[in-house]
């Protein structure tokens, strides 16, 4: 079986949009009460939820039509984006050590998708 270019875009899709999720549950974390009341009002958490779910409906759709050996290994690349958002949006330091952790994150992704024939 081949993995179509539309399945592996359906993937990164999936992948930036549960980064987002992850923002805003880390919000919602940051600005909500304790207990179930506190969880059940707080908006970004709801927000976070909702992106992790919709990220699992394009994850869905990129796997149906593509070798998950190799399209799954690509959600990993949304450490990649949670780097990101969290310089932008918390603005925590991007160290030597967690670019050489993307780096071979990344560089396992690359070797995967090399071995895929």
């Amino acid at each position: 079986m081949n993995t179509p270019l539309s399945s592996i875009l359906l993937i990164l899709v999936s992948s930036l949009i549960g980064s987002f999720g992850a923002v805003f549950l880390k919000l919602g974390a940051d600005h909500g009460k304790a207990g179930i009341s506190g969880l059940l009002t707080n908006y970004r958490l709801a927000t976070g939820i909702a992106l992790y779910l919709l990220s699992s409906v394009f994850f869905v759709m990129g796997v149906s039509h593509g070798e998950l050996t190799i399209l799954y290994p690509m959600v990993s690349l949304g450490y990649i984006w949670a780097l990101v958002w969290a310089r932008i949006f918390f603005h925590e330091v991007i160290t030597l050590n967690k670019l050489c952790g993307l780096a071979l994150v990344v560089a396992g992704v690359i070797c995967i998708n090399l071995g895929k024939n």
